[in-house]
């Protein structure tokens, strides 16, 4: 599609790159071209940086885009898509930048891709200001389902900050190119919690120390056991560049899964991880929302491109949630948006019954 691109400006709201993210991915499905100003315009180092370059060249690369303006410290980007492709495509950030902010860009697209389509990214898997890779697998994966969208995510090292190197394969065996409408405002019974602690050139008891710590938050608070893995590996035969750690929590209901996690650092101990994850889960889950506060502000990008009405309880209505319901609005023709109350919200969203063109 072409045409003059719709201009959006990236300092609106919350002013962050998942402004850039959330209309890359837009343009990439919808096929109408978009051009952003003042990238990133709140933060310390606005413009582009290297995880978010890395989006823009990969959903160039599906796309067959013509870009304007992809270079590291841009602060104004032009974005002409092509039709979404399939294929196997390998993608590096180059730093410890977040995998999973890269995957938050290229996921709405890829569910309208023409064929099958794998991706390995080199990059951060687990690092400050963004949600993990397990959040992303054991989370957002899950809550895809619910659309009719599969998505299968492998970590084959990970990356903490500040050298990366983590590798993550991603896995679309059958694009839908069509999402379900998907109510998520009752979670339905408290089936299990889950958690993942992890230690990489580290010692096993740190993983261990954060799971037990997460456990005893659960417990009192929930009344339920946690069901935790502990990642570790023999110095030996420690494949990561590390050294880092952090656990992931995931709780399932019966229609739905709320999440939450933590990263460990120097001088933060093991047990203040495992606490911090595990009272951010219980307070989301407190709140009787079907959906947590970082979900909040992924699904409705989904919800918005689906056939249909859909409907979600958000544990708390975030500044990033606030700001993706305006992007929604100004760049996707035809939706319609209502929003009502804070912590919890309702969010009611009809969208346009996009299928793969």
């Amino acid at each position: 599609m072409s045409g003059e691109p719709v201009l959006i400006d990236g300092s609106m709201g919350e002013g962050g790159g998942q402004i850039l993210r959330t209309a890359l991915a837009i343009s990439a499905v919808t096929g109408v071209p978009v051009r952003i100003i003042n990238i990133r315009a709140k933060r310390k180092k606005p413009g582009l940086r290297p995880q978010h370059l890395t989006a823009v060249r990969a959903l160039a690369e599906i796309t067959g885009a013509r870009v304007r303006g992809a270079h590291v410290g841009s602060m104004s980007l032009e974005f002409y898509p092509g039709k979404v492709r399939g294929g196997s495509y390998r993608f590096d950030v180059g730093t410890a930048g977040s995998v999973s902010l890269v995957l938050q860009a290229l996921l709405p697209a890829l569910a309208y891709a023409d064929s099958a389509v794998q991706l390995v990214i080199t990059g951060g898997t687990d690092v400050p200001m963004a949600p993990t890779i397990d959040y992303m697998r054991e989370v957002v994966a899950r809550l895809l389902l619910l659309f009719g969208y599969r998505v299968e995510i492998t970590v084959e090292r990970r990356g903490h900050y500040p050298r990366g190197g983590g590798v993550v394969r991603v896995s679309i065996p059958s694009p839908p190119r069509r999402l379900n409408p998907v109510s998520l405002v009752e979670r339905g019974r408290l089936e299990a919690v889950y958690a993942r602690s992890h230690a990489v050139k580290l010692p096993r008891h740190v993983a261990e120390r954060q799971a037990r710590a997460a456990a005893e938050v659960i417990r009192e608070a929930l009344g339920v056991d946690l069901n935790y893995e502990v990642e570790w590996y023999e110095p030996s035969r420690d494949p990561h560049l590390g050294p880092g750690s952090g656990i992931t929590l995931w709780a399932v209901f019966s229609s739905s899964v709320m999440g939450s996690d933590a990263l460990g650092r120097r001088g933060k101990p093991a047990e203040t991880v495992g606490r911090e994850a595990a009272v951010r889960l219980v307070e989301d889950v407190s709140t009787g929302a079907a959906v947590d506060r970082y979900a909040s502000d992924m699904v409705p990008v989904y919800m918005a491109l689906a056939e249909g009405v859909s409907e979600y309880r958000g544990s708390l209505l975030t500044s990033h949630a606030r700001t993706v319901f305006d992007l929604l609005r100004l760049i996707v023709r035809g939706v319609e948006i209502r929003v009502e109350g804070e912590r919890p919200f309702t969010a009611w969203i009809k969208g346009i019954g996009l299928t793969g063109y």
